[in-house]
């Protein structure tokens, strides 16, 4: 009697699912490759608050993709490190990052032309992960972390003489609403609440054409403020980026570049004066989905 399958995957779907595995088992290897010669080189390093870092910290770090028990989705682990890195290790990040890019778009591709394989593929990744039954057992790891999986290393242009680490605690993130959209979301919460009608009256006493902001605080985050040894081609001698990630700069003669020690936690308050030209209004107009005017 032959096999029968319930509800087996459309044919293109578990076409994309398998390259899917392919791409995850590529990265995989590209990491493995990158942290293996990086612990036979043994470069310059430094590791923020260690001051004699633990021969695996770089393994531990790259291969951190899974979520943590009743870890927020939107939260990300940082590894802030700074790597003297030569041509060869080098050339070796670089091939992660792209493995790294087209994990992310195959994911991104799947998404798009067959969603509902999506919940199938996060199931199935975390199996690929040579030590999964380890890790799951040892630290309680649920499921694969997609962000941390797809996240770039950060990789300096040319030598770099001094770095500045320093939090950035005042990041957000804007989008545009019109007040139909603003209605529409708080009628979806309980439009019967007091604090919805008043919101909903404020809603209906502005010009129907009028752009709102909806605004998200988004999370702390290093950020690493690179000065260079030399001007770029484009004339710019320093350069900020995001460091969440170990920061890896072309080897100047096995030599690491100052480098200073920013606080261990950030800041509990704004650190950065309000702008002059701050296009939005200070009070929140509507409350219950941070949305406000512009001036």
């Amino acid at each position: 009697m032959a096999d029968t399958f319930v509800n087996p995957p459309p044919l293109s779907a578990y076409h994309l699912l398998l390259q899917l595995e392919q791409q995850f088992d590529h990265l995989l290897e590209t990491i493995e490759e990158a942290v293996s010669l990086y612990e036979r080189q043994q470069p310059a390093t430094w590791v923020f608050h260690q001051a004699t870092p633990s021969n695996d910290w770089l393994r531990k770090a790259m291969f951190d993709m899974w979520h943590e028990q009743d870890q927020d989705g939107r939260e990300t682990r940082n590894y802030i490190a700074v790597v003297a890195a030569n041509d060869e290790l080098l050339t070796a990040i670089n091939t992660v990052n792209q493995a790294k890019t087209n994990f992310s778009e195959m994911l991104q591709h799947i998404k798009q032309a067959a969603p509902q394989a999506l919940s199938d593929a996060k199931s199935r990744l975390p199996q690929r992960h040579p030590h999964v039954n380890d890790v799951l057992r040892r630290n309680g790891l649920a499921k694969l972390h997609l962000k941390q999986s797809w996240r770039h290393l950060p990789i300096a242009q040319a030598p770099v003489s001094r770095i500045r680490f320093a939090w950035y605690s005042s990041g957000r993130s804007i989008k545009r609403l019109t007040v139909q959209e603003a209605e529409r979301k708080l009628l979806q919460q309980d439009s019967d609440a007091p604090h919805i009608r008043i919101q909903l009256r404020k809603l209906a006493g502005i010009p129907s054409g009028e752009v709102l902001a909806q605004v998200q605080t988004q999370a702390p985050l290093m950020r690493a403020n690179l000065f260079y040894t030399e001007p770029l081609d484009d004339g710019h001698t320093r350069r900020a980026l995001n460091a969440a990630m170990p920061l890896f700069l072309p080897a100047n003669d096995q030599r690491l570049p100052h480098i200073n020690l920013p606080s261990q936690q950030p800041p509990t308050t704004r650190t950065r004066a309000r702008r002059r030209d701050e296009k939005l209004e200070q009070d929140v107009f509507l409350p219950s989905l941070r949305v406000y005017r512009y001036r």
